[in-house]
């Protein structure tokens, strides 16, 4: 559910933070209050398009946070905020803010982390359906209709088992898409394919030789220079009239005199000795190094071939001589699939064979079960409507499968059974269309081409009355929902909304009193000057204040009116 709206200067918004309650909760207020700023700013925190026109005048910037308890939801939002790199949800607490300025800046966050415009769309639809005459409609396609009907016949694990099978011939098809080629293109693929494994085979590569070759070219194409530095290093040290191993034998008489006159002096002399042993392991060292030096011209060229060899390999396979060696193994794959094409080919024709048969039959089976769960649906939003003032309306759903054309395509061996149609959906062979006529000898049309905001909105309240135990979405916005009701029709409009609240979290904003008084909790907009400013503020209204604000709703606070007031709350 929707717990907290925090809006910062939108529109005439300065500064407001909207505390919500669970079930029916009820937004009135007098026409340019203020009212629509709410649905507006959840609109912005749900990922629709910032007019930037609504920053508040005088401001750089607006923000919109709204703080969703998501402890029911059952969308897979743990892991789609994993797989998106979004900080976990804390005490089931999911935190959207979108920012934008009139600079054109526009950041959005999901428990913290920036994210895409995208992601925060992704994650709105599975926490706000709002219904109204200039809101995003869920309910008015076809997919979204399909899977209500499912919900409604509780067929789930028969549909998502049908998409289990269409996801298995997707991936077959993919296999055997990359094997049927014409035979100039499958000769070049053989060759192409044959070369690229005999060349990396042929290198015989280990992956972290690279490293390895690089110095040891290094150390060849340098050796002439380095046979003189070590050879210069010995000369230095031991190997001429001035070395440092002949000054340090003057040193050593000299301290030897010295302890002869000072025994105190000892410890200098064996700092000597220390000295002089460490220069002889030097000159040791130094004399192994120059004896492996190697002026090989022979080898030089060796290694630099290897070397070019491996940097060409990269330039073609890979970055590294691992993802060379990877490359390699790949095509070995493919080259072994291509070599044996035609009993490949036969093994997946095989298994498309017995997919397209169980796809079929279970698809057969997912649309007859369909048609059952349709008039029951028909007559419970028939019934819902009849109470909502559609006394002789009519709602249908019309159903449209591609089964009978499925298995006609089956008896042509000419053409893959499925693919040669069109493609077939994972929620199985059927299209279906909501349909309504309003009125007693008018032909039903497409829910979608209902001119009339008014009847819409009573035909998705309908609708959600009937489906709130199976829709999924936990908060549902209804946006002047009471357009064009009066009478008792206003007061089904607000037990409708009393029977959702039942299930799901409603925000409603309304004229009627009728709808408002069967809420949980009654929120009231108004408009105030504050620093010779319009601000628009909300208040959630106690027992006396709704009978105030119902009042004023019925026409005054006349006694009679007051009174009425009264006696919708009782």
């Amino acid at each position: 559910m929707l717990t907290t709206l925090r809006i910062k200067n939108l529109a005439l918004v300065s500064d407001l933070t909207l505390e919500l309650q669970p079930g029916c909760n009820v937004i009135t207020g007098e026409t340019g209050a203020g009212k629509s700023i709410i649905i507006g700013a959840l609109n912005l925190v749900l990922g629709e398009r910032a007019d930037r026109t609504l920053i508040r005048s005088g401001e750089e910037s607006c923000s919109v946070e709204a703080v969703f308890d998501v402890k029911k939801l059952r969308a897979p939002l743990k892991s789609f905020l994993e797989d998106n790199g979004l900080e976990p949800c804390e005490d089931h607490q999911l935190v959207l803010k979108r920012n934008f300025s009139a600079a054109g800046t526009n950041r959005q966050f999901v428990n913290g982390s920036a994210t895409t415009l995208a992601t925060l769309a992704g994650i709105g639809e599975w926490l706000v359906d709002m219904h109204g005459p200039h809101d995003h409609q869920s309910l008015l396609h076809p997919a979204k209709q399909l899977a209500i009907l499912d919900a409604f016949g509780g067929l789930e694990k028969e549909r998502e088992s049908f998409g289990e099978l269409v996801r298995r011939r997707a991936v077959l098809e993919t296999e055997k898409s990359a094997l049927i080629v014409d035979e100039k293109t499958y000769a070049q693929q053989l060759d192409l394919l044959r070369f690229q494994v005999q060349e990396i085979s042929a290198a015989r590569l280990k992956p972290d030789e690279e490293k390895t070759v690089e110095e040891e070219f290094n150390r060849a194409s340098n050796a002439a220079k380095l046979l003189q530095l070590s050879q210069a290093a010995l000369d230095a040290l031991s190997e001429n009239e001035n070395s440092l191993l002949t000054q340090s034998g003057v040193i050593g008489r000299v301290l030897a005199e010295l302890q002869r006159v000072d025994a105190g002096a000892t410890p200098l002399g064996a700092l000597h000795a220390q000295a002089t042993e460490t220069l002889h392991e030097l000159q040791s060292e130094l004399s192994r190094y120059a004896d492996k030096v190697d002026v090989d011209p022979a080898r030089l060229a060796e290694v630099e071939e290897r070397l070019n060899l491996i940097h060409s390999l990269k330039r073609k396979y890979g970055s590294s001589l691992a993802e060379v060696i990877a490359f390699g193994d790949d095509a070995k794959q493919k080259l072994s699939a291509l070599e044996s094409r035609d009993a490949e080919l036969a093994r997946l024709n095989a298994a498309l064979e017995k997919l397209d048969a169980e796809i079929s039959s279970a698809g057969k089976k997912l649309s007859a079960a369909r048609k059952k769960v349709i008039p029951p649906l028909a007559k419970a939003v028939g019934k819902q409507l009849e109470d909502l003032g559609f006394k002789q309306s009519k709602f249908d759903v019309a159903i449209n499968s591609v089964a009978a054309e499925v298995m006609r395509l089956k008896l042509n061996e000419s053409q893959s059974p499925l693919t040669s149609a069109a493609p077939i959906k994972q929620s199985g062979l059927d299209e279906i269309e909501f349909q309504f006529a309003p009125n007693p000898g008018e032909p039903a049309k497409p829910l979608r081409a209902i001119a009339s905001s008014g009847e819409m909105a009573r035909v998705m309240l309908a609708l959600k009355t009937v489906l709130a135990a199976e829709d999924e979405i936990p908060v549902l916005i209804f946006d002047e929902v009471d357009a064009n009701v009066g009478g008792e029709t206003a007061n089904a409009v607000g037990e409708k909304m009393q029977q959702i609240a039942a299930k799901r979290q409603v925000l409603c904003i309304t004229h009627l009193p009728q709808v408002a008084a069967p809420a949980d909790a009654h929120y009231v907009v108004t408009k105030e000057m504050k620093n010779g400013r319009t601000i628009s503020a909300i208040e959630l209204l106690g027992k006396n204040e709704r009978i105030t604000e119902l009042a004023r709703m019925l026409g005054g606070q006349s006694d009679a009116a007051r009174k009425h007031a009264a006696a919708l709350l009782k």
